[in-house]
């Protein structure tokens, strides 16, 4: 009996973005390259690279660009990642002086091959950015540590401004793309020691859809974040990087997308940033400004 091959949803016009081009774009390119770094713009095919190189932002990729874990959705490459890297946090820091940031976004692979997973490289780039940017904010992306958390009070003792670590997916679908030692349990036990670890800060996650969950499902993972208290929330589209990667389901409609940023609201985030070129760190600083100032009026 052959086999039925689904057949892919039509991309559709909302999700058509121009390749990225211009003087800025460019400048920024040459500069990571002679910095001998990575983002996670360039390594996981963001499609905003072109808007936020532009913008001069980017999200910048620590301890190398192999990741020990291998997740369906992820164009990052997967194996065994080469030795640790002791100069990177002064690169980055150097880089974000260069560029002028007053938001820098420090993510990472997973490094299970690490005793602290990698926690002691997050600390000291924070540290760095924070030594040669006094007036730059810092916003961490990590994994999930392995829910250990001495490596998360390692992180937040750099007193990161916010805190942001994605579940990526809805409880059901969560085992099928994240196989391994990811856990969607072990991902809201992260966030919930942050917030523990610092009750000022902000906590802050990201979910994709079109991995086949239900309306329903998204609704529920809100609840689960907000039970941890979750500041703020992204919502993006999934799209399959190469055709080895896990099928995309469906296409969100843009309404389906304002639909979800309103029932975020409702269930509580302070900020919820839905749509279909969303990315984790998508308008990233200008999330923070707005946070700054409603707590700063409250």
């Amino acid at each position: 009996m052959a086999t039925e091959i689904k057949e892919l949803p039509k991309r559709p016009d909302w999700l058509k973005v121009r390749i990225p081009t211009g003087p800025r774009y460019l400048e920024l390119k040459t500069m990571m390259r002679e910095k001998e770094l990575h983002t996670v713009c360039e390594e996981a095919r963001c499609p905003n690279i072109g808007e936020c190189w532009g913008h001069g932002t980017a999200t910048f990729m620590i301890l190398g660009d192999v990741c020990t874990r291998a997740c369906r959705y992820c164009a990052v490459t997967s194996g065994r990642p080469a030795t640790l890297d002791l100069t990177e946090p002064k690169r980055v820091a150097e880089t974000v002086r260069s560029m002028g940031l007053q938001h820098a976004v420090v993510t990472s692979v997973d490094r299970d091959d690490l005793p602290d997973g990698g926690a002691s490289l997050f600390a000291a780039t924070i540290r760095k950015i924070h030594q040669l940017n006094p007036d730059c904010a810092v916003e961490v992306l990590t994994p999930d540590f392995q829910g250990k958390l001495e490596a998360i009070r390692i992180v937040l003792r750099a007193q990161p401004e916010i805190f942001n670590h994605n579940i990526e997916t809805v409880r059901r679908v969560f085992p099928s793309v994240r196989p391994g030692r990811s856990r969607f349990d072990t991902s809201l036990e992260v966030l919930r020691m942050a917030r523990e670890l610092n009750p000022n800060g902000l906590t802050k996650s990201g979910l994709m859809v079109g991995l086949g969950e239900t309306y329903e499902e998204l609704v529920q993972t809100m609840r689960d974040l907000r039970s941890v208290d979750v500041d703020i929330l992204t919502i993006g589209q999934y799209l399959q990087p190469t055709g080895k990667h896990v099928v995309i389901d469906r296409y969100y409609h843009p309404d389906e997308f304002a639909r979800l940023r309103e029932d975020g609201f409702a269930l509580g985030f302070s900020h919820v940033e839905s749509g279909p070129l969303v990315r984790s760190s998508y308008h990233a600083h200008e999330q923070t400004e707005m946070l700054r100032a409603r707590r700063h009026a409250s």
